[in-house]
């Protein structure tokens, strides 16, 4: 019987980055969908995920080893091995080649949805805070990405992160949901651990609190 390695991989602001951000998203394409006094929340919504990314971009370069950018920053090369079946073991340690894609992806377009909605104008009631510096054919072009491209390219891109993980768990019997939520993986061979103690936990803390107010400090310069 070969031993076992459980290894701390996702560190708790991760794990909290994630979910929340989970969260925020679902939350934002209701309200959007409602509309009307909505919209308020809607653009909370936008403010909590600007935060949100601000930090992930943040904790990719002072985070835990398995949440930093260089531990799942792959050549096309590996990729293509990966879907050959050919990964090196300690690529599905932390994300794997495909789901390094899709956490760029992601994150990729939630900024672009972001900044699109920041310039967008329905010509109602809701109005992007960057709206009045732009062009009319620039802020047409960005409602329309907003509300209809950016909108269904980050529900098609959900849904397929989605299938991936109901894929692995039928065909392969990987969860990769719970050590999103324990943070640990249990693993056949030894890999080295994230940190995650109180000082990182503290750290993490006062980098989204700097996100936060920067958020913040951008909303009231512009209201």
């Amino acid at each position: 019987m070969s031993k076992k390695f459980v290894v701390r991989v996702w560190d708790a602001p991760t794990r909290l980055f994630h979910w929340t951000l989970t969260v925020c998203v679902v939350a934002a394409v209701i309200t959007a969908q409602i509309g009307g006094a909505a919209m308020d929340w809607h653009f909370r919504l936008g403010y909590a995920i600007l935060t949100l990314l601000m930090f992930r971009l943040i904790w990719g370069l002072v985070g835990g080893r398995w949440s930093r950018f260089s531990a799942f920053l792959y050549r096309p090369g590996q990729v293509l091995a990966h879907l050959k079946g050919q990964t090196d073991p300690q690529h599905a340690v932390g994300h794997n080649p495909l789901g390094a894609l899709s956490v760029f992806a992601l994150m990729g377009f939630l900024t672009i949805q972001l900044v699109s909605g920041m310039f967008s104008d329905d010509e109602i009631s809701a109005t992007g805070p960057l709206a009045s510096l732009a062009s009319s054919t620039w802020v047409s072009n960005a409602t329309y990405y907003h509300a209809e491209v950016g909108k269904l390219i980050l529900i098609v891109l959900v849904t397929l992160h989605v299938i991936a993980i109901a894929l692995y768990f039928l065909k392969k019997r990987e969860n990769l949901v719970r050590p999103m939520v324990t943070g640990d993986k249990t693993l056949e061979y030894a890999a080295p651990a994230s940190e995650d103690h109180a000082q990182s936990r503290i750290k993490a803390a006062l980098i989204v609190t700097v996100c936060a107010l920067v958020v913040w400090a951008f909303v009231r310069w512009m209201g």
